[in-house]
């Protein structure tokens, strides 16, 4: 295979949860399955790559989802790449914020951060996990044991 353009595109972990699920329905369906090391290999790629992404938010996400969350990200005025690591990364605090956006510093005010962090959790699907995670880790007591 030849490849024309390494950066053509850019995909979300969205995208490749997508295609990848989509490529294993299509192989369930054909009944077809090669038994060669390379076969295997990229079964066993499919199958971690699955796993990891099903786990993660991106799996609770649709394309209106996606496309809710790059319209609300135009005032921000972020790069492309920015905007997909946001999308992928789903981050909750100013911390991570500064590490996804360069020069976050100077490009960003606290509101601006707080306001993208806002519109992180309003839009994009949480992990169920450490949403139900949060709420325990509030209920330590001052000796940093929980009640």
């Amino acid at each position: 295979m030849d490849l024309k353009n390494a950066n053509a595109a850019m995909l979300s972990n969205y995208e490749v949860f997508k295609l990848l699920t989509d490529l294993k329905e299509q192989r369930k369906d054909s009944g077809k399955h090669k038994h060669s090391v390379g076969q295997q290999n990229l079964n066993t790629i499919m199958y971690e790559t699955l796993k990891y992404l099903s786990k993660m938010p991106c799996s609770r996400q649709s394309p209106e989802i996606v496309k809710e969350f790059l319209t609300t990200m135009v005032p921000h005025k972020l790069t492309k790449a920015e905007k997909l690591q946001l999308l992928n990364h789903r981050p909750l605090t100013a911390v991570e914020i500064q590490l996804l956006v360069e020069e976050s510093e100077e490009r960003l005010s606290e509101e601006q951060i707080e306001e993208l962090i806002q519109t992180v959790t309003d839009v994009l699907p949480g992990d169920p996990e450490q949403e139900n995670a949060a709420p325990a880790d509030t209920e330590m007591d001052e000796g940093g044991e929980q009640s």
